[in-house]
C-alpha cells in the first residue's frame, strides 16, 4: 500500500469520528503549547537577565571589604574598614588591565524638598562613575575634580527622586535639597535605567563627590567598596589579578593570611545566574512536558478503542488478502496522524500564548525555534510510541476471529 493512500484511509477513518479525535488531539495540543510557553518564559528572563547585567558594565570589577580572621574572630565586611582612598590610587597606577576606578561611599536617609520628603540613598563617587557604570547625565553636568576635592556639596539626582519631590518631567537643575539637613545643590539629572536583576530601583538615587560624603555626612576615613572598569570585557579575569596582587602588597597581608577584601565580576555574576535561568527553563520545560505524556496515553487509549470498535473491519481486510503489516501501518498513520496535527495546532497556540503572556504580564518571552522542532519531533515520537502497542494487536488478530467479532 502507497503511503499516500495509507494516510488517506487513516485521514477517513479520524474523520468518521471528528469530535473523538480532536478530543484526543486536545491532550497533545496542550502538552505542546504548554511546553512551548514554558521554554519562552525561561528563555526570556535568562535573556533579560544578561542584558540587565551587561547594561551594568560586562567591564566592571568590584572589590569590597572581605571577611578576615584574625586571632580566632571572623570580621564580616560590614565591621571592616580594609579600603581606603589610597587603594584606587594604587589600582590605576600599578593594574595595567584597569582602565578606571571610583571609590563608593553610601548613605540612607531622607531627601528634603520643601515640605516633601523621600527617603532614599547617597552614593558617593569621583568623575568615573558614569564611565564605569555605564551611565550619563542627560541635563546639567557631572562633578568636577575640584568639586570633589574640595568636598563641594553637590549632587545629581534619579528619576524617581526627581518624580517624588518635583513632580514627573520636572527640571530640578539649580533647586538645593537637604539630605540629612546638609544643604545639596541639583547640578545634574541621571538617565534613567529603571529596576536592575535584584528588583532594585536604579533611579532611587543622589550621585555625589565621594569626599563629600565620607566627610560631611558619614564622618568617616574609609570607603565602602571601590569599582573598578577593565580596559574590554575580556580582561576582568586579569583584571581581578592584579588589582588583588596590588591590594595584597599594599595591605601588607602576609602569604598565609586570608585577603581582607573580596572582589567579583560580572562575568561571575552572569554565570550564576544563567545557570540558575537554565536549571529554571528545564525544570518548567519537564513540568509541561508532563501533559505531552498524558497526551500519548490518550492516544493509546483512543487507538484501543479504535482497534475495538474495528475488530470486523481488521478480519474483512485481513480475508480478502490485506497483511498485517498493512494493517500495522494503517493504525500507526492515524495514531501519527492525531499527535502531528495535535502538535502543529499546539505549537500555534504556544505561540499566541506567549505572546499574550508577555503582553499581559509585560513579561520577556522569547519562542526560539529549536523548542518548536523539539516539540514537532516529540509529537512525532509520541505518536509511534504509543500508537505502536494498539497497531501491533490489529495486525495480530486472526482474521476468522475477527470476523465471529461482535
Amino acid at each position: 500500500m502507497s503511503i499516500k493512500n495509507l494516510f488517506k484511509i487513516a485521514m477517513n477513518a479520524l474523520l468518521r469520528n471528528k469530535f473523538r479525535a480532536f478530543l484526543t488531539m486536545l491532550g497533545i495540543i496542550i502538552g505542546v503549547a504548554s511546553v512551548i510557553a514554558m521554554l519562552g518564559i525561561g528563555q526570556g528572563s535568562k535573556l533579560s537577565i544578561q542584558q540587565q547585567i551587561a547594561g551594568m558594565g560586562l567591564n566592571l570589577v568590584t572589590v569590597v571589604p572581605g571577611s578576615q580572621q584574625r586571632g580566632g574572630v571572623q570580621f564580616g565586611a560590614a565591621t571592616m574598614q580594609s579600603l581606603k582612598e589610597t587603594d584606587v590610587d594604587a589600582i590605576l597606577s600599578e593594574c595595567t588591565a584597569v582602565l578606571a576606578a571610583t571609590p563608593e561611599v553610601r548613605g540612607n536617609g531622607q531627601v528634603v524638598f520643601g515640605a516633601l520628603n523621600w527617603p532614599t540613598s547617597l552614593y558617593g563617587e569621583n568623575e568615573s562613575y558614569l564611565q564605569i557604570r555605564e551611565r550619563s547625565v542627560v541635563n546639567g553636568r557631572m562633578f568636577t575634580d575640584k568639586e570633589i576635592s574640595s568636598a563641594a556639596k553637590v549632587c545629581l539626582v534619579g528619576q524617581t527622586v526627581i518624580k517624588n519631590l518635583f513632580g514627573e518631567g520636572a527640571d530640578p537643575v539649580g533647586q538645593v535639597i537637604r539630605f540629612k539637613k546638609i544643604p545639596f545643590l541639583i547640578i545634574g539629572v541621571l538617565d534613567p535605567k529603571g529596576l536592575n536583576t535584584f528588583g532594585q530601583d536604579q533611579d532611587d538615587l543622589l550621585l555625589a563627590p565621594y569626599t563629600t560624603v565620607q566627610k560631611r555626612v558619614q564622618a568617616i576615613t574609609w570607603v565602602n567598596s571601590i569599582y573598578t572598569s577593565a580596559v574590554d570585557a575580556g580582561s576582568t579575569d586579569q583584571a581581578a589579578t592584579q588589582i588583588t596582587e596590588t591590594l595584597r602588597r599594599h595591605h601588607k597581608i602576609k602569604a598565609s593570611d586570608q585577603d581582607d577584601f573580596t572582589i567579583r565580576n560580572q562575568a561571575e555574576l552572569l554565570s550564576t545566574f544563567s545557570s540558575v535561568s537554565n536549571i529554571l527553563t528545564v525544570l518548567l520545560g519537564a513540568i509541561a512536558g508532563i501533559s505531552l505524556l498524558v497526551g500519548g496515553i490518550g492516544i493509546m487509549n483512543i487507538m484501543y478503542v479504535s482497534v475495538t470498535e474495528r475488530t470486523r473491519e481488521i478480519g474483512l481486510r485481513m480475508a480478502i488478502g490485506g497483511k498485517g503489516r498493512d494493517i500495522l501501518m494503517q493504525f500507526l498513520a492515524e495514531s501519527m496522524l492525531l499527535s502531528i496535527t495535535g502538535g502543529v495546532i499546539g505549537i500555534l497556540v504556544g505561540i499566541a500564548a506567549s505572546k499574550i503572556i508577555g503582553s499581559a504580564m509585560s513579561w520577556p518571552v522569547v519562542v526560539l525555534p529549536s523548542s518548536e522542532v523539539l516539540s514537532f519531533a516529540v509529537c512525532t515520537i509520541i505518536g509511534i510510541f504509543f500508537g505502536w502497542y494498539p497497531a501491533k494487536k490489529a495486525a495480530s488478530l486472526d482474521p476468522i476471529d475477527a470476523l465471529r467479532y461482535e
